[in-house]
């Protein structure tokens, strides 16, 4: 693995949305791999922006508070680029349907943006794309691998499935290099935890934190997966540094476990803690895609990669973090006191 990233080293690197959960932990791994890291992030209030994301490596890495809808800006920052990560966008299916016009803003016409920055430099940088197992919608049949019937029942979804063919059409078309990883129940260090637009498992670790009840909807025998990211870092990598993932679209998933079983374990791991069952809010109901777990036998059989990290130790990890850290993640991100 380690041979396999040298390929980074000195490489002009642009993560746009950076300073986010996914993004903040992609910069960190890069800069130890002696690339020169570039960020652009709207730092918007629906996102997971957060200074101290790179709290510690903010003088390593150019950082830059602005849309990537800005054409201009994306135009300059794309020129001379050898990779791309796209991890921008907004990842709240119930905001999707609330606000679809935001949604079809943050993930699609953000997308555009930065394929055709991208089409439009000289460098023609190779684009790895943060895409969601949401696309699929209520599996047919588990696990799901890549070649399931595409059908998403939410906007978000909509959205993250034309900007999946976006970047298809600019490969198939323009010649750009990419890769697309469907994400799914990606945790860790660094996540948005105030709420639980990014995901529900980021809110249940503040509320237990804070020693609060934290709630489960339903009965809580729905089953997921859940990827650690320092996994979903090392799959962003592999699939930037090896061209037999150019042109290819890959599942990631970890550790399968139940609803109420992530519960007692997370309650067990803090030493502390409590929960209840409520019932499912009727526009929460109507896009819960139902259980869920993915096939990743394509990514380790191309490349090699499967999550390392277990739900126990990942889980502790986190913990860990947001005791020590957890104020910085509580607030929303204000801009200005920031710069």
């Amino acid at each position: 693995m380690k041979n396999q990233l040298n390929v980074f080293k000195n490489k002009k690197i642009l993560i746009a949305g950076g300073l986010g959960f996914i993004g903040s932990n992609l910069a960190r791994k890069l800069i130890e791999l002696e690339a020169n890291v570039q960020i652009i992030d709207s730092l918007i209030p629906e996102g997971g922006g957060n200074f101290f994301n790179v709290a510690g490596i903010e003088h390593k890495t150019d950082i830059q508070i602005a849309d990537v809808r800005n054409e201009t800006q994306m135009r300059t920052l794309a020129e001379g680029l050898d990779y791309l990560f796209n991890l921008a966008g907004q990842t709240s299916h119930l905001y999707s349907m609330k606000d679809p016009y935001a949604d079809l803003e943050l993930n699609g016409r953000a997308q555009l943006s930065i394929l055709e920055a991208s089409r439009k430099s000289g460098s023609r940088p190779k684009i790895i794309f943060a895409s969601t197992r949401q696309i699929y919608g209520r599996p047919q049949v588990l696990p799901v691998t890549e070649t399931h019937p595409l059908n998403p029942i939410d906007i978000n979804g909509v959205h993250k499935l034309a900007a999946e063919r976006y970047h298809q059409i600019y490969g198939e078309t323009y010649g750009i290099r990419f890769c697309i990883l469907r994400l799914t129940n990606t945790y860790g260090p660094r996540m948005r935890i105030r709420d639980s637009r990014q995901t529900f498992l980021g809110h249940w670790i503040h509320e237990i934190l804070n020693g609060n009840e934290f709630p489960i909807f339903g009965d809580g025998r729905q089953f997921r997966d859940f990827t650690f990211v320092e996994d979903v870092v090392e799959a962003l990598l592999l699939t930037a540094a090896r061209c037999e993932a150019d042109g290819e679209i890959f599942n990631l998933g970890g550790d399968q476990m139940t609803l109420e079983e992530l519960a007692r374990l997370l309650v067990d791991l803090n030493q502390s803690g409590s929960y209840r069952f409520v019932p499912f809010p009727e526009d929460l109901k109507a896009i819960d895609i139902g259980n869920y777990c993915a096939d990743t036998s394509k990514i380790q059989s191309a490349l090699g990669w499967s999550a390392k990290t277990n739900l126990k130790e990942g889980l502790l990890q986190t913990l860990h973090f947001f005791k020590s850290n957890l104020q910085p993640y509580q607030a929303e991100q204000k801009i200005d006191a920031a710069l």
